[in-house]
């Protein structure tokens, strides 16, 4: 049975998982926040509408200031259209002056590869972040590609079934950066139903 197969593996991805790495981005993560860095969160594909909700969550619950470029359709068409798709990412990091203080987060099932010409737009944003002293990030399948390579703490969703790389990472990066905002060292406001259920104080 394919569910049967399917969540044996998700089993198995999440007992793989390099849980000590995650705590130490949690950490990394706590410690942008104190200085006053913003998270940039980038990715194409089903990663790029990951980032649009871990923007959210980075924000509301752990009191980050994140962006995603994957939010503001036209300026990345327009940029597509006007310098290239491997452009999009490194353009926005310029403009917004990204410093030592600023990070970025990768979503990424291959993590780019520019031999390849796989996700080019994410090489490019991870060179530009690194002309600029800002710290690299990232949550990738497979091998990491070049994310993994140039980055500072990647967690690699590691491949249990090689037909099934790009779901098992996607929906990985959703379970890995719920389990960022919601670590101690970076939660500062409760989901709402979690909320609901502490009692006030007398």
């Amino acid at each position: 049975m394919h569910a049967e197969k399917y969540l044996a593996q998700v089993r198995q991805i999440a007992n793989e998982l390099d849980a000590a790495l995650i705590d130490e981005l949690a950490v990394e993560i706590a410690a942008l926040r104190e200085r006053g860095g913003r998270l940039f969160i980038l990715g194409v594909g089903g990663s790029a509408a990951n980032c649009s909700h871990a923007v959210n969550d980075f924000r509301k619950l752990a009191g980050v200031e994140a962006y995603s470029p994957c939010d503001n359709v036209a300026e990345l068409t327009a940029r597509t259209n006007d310098e290239g798709w491997p452009t999009v990412f490194e353009g926005w990091l310029k403009v917004s002056r990204g410093n030592e203080r600023d990070a970025i987060l990768i979503f990424s099932v291959g993590g780019g590869d520019a031999e390849r010409n796989v996700s080019p737009n994410l090489v490019r944003a991870v060179d530009e972040a690194r002309r600029r002293g800002m710290r690299v990030f990232g949550i990738v399948g497979r091998d990491g590609g070049y994310t993994k390579k140039a980055g500072d703490l990647v967690v690699v969703v590691p491949t249990v079934d090689a037909s099934a790389i790009t779901p098992h990472a996607e929906a990985f990066q959703a379970v890995i950066w719920h389990c960022l905002v919601t670590h101690p060292a970076v939660l500062m406001q409760e989901n709402k139903w979690e909320g609901l259920d502490v009692k006030p104080s007398k």
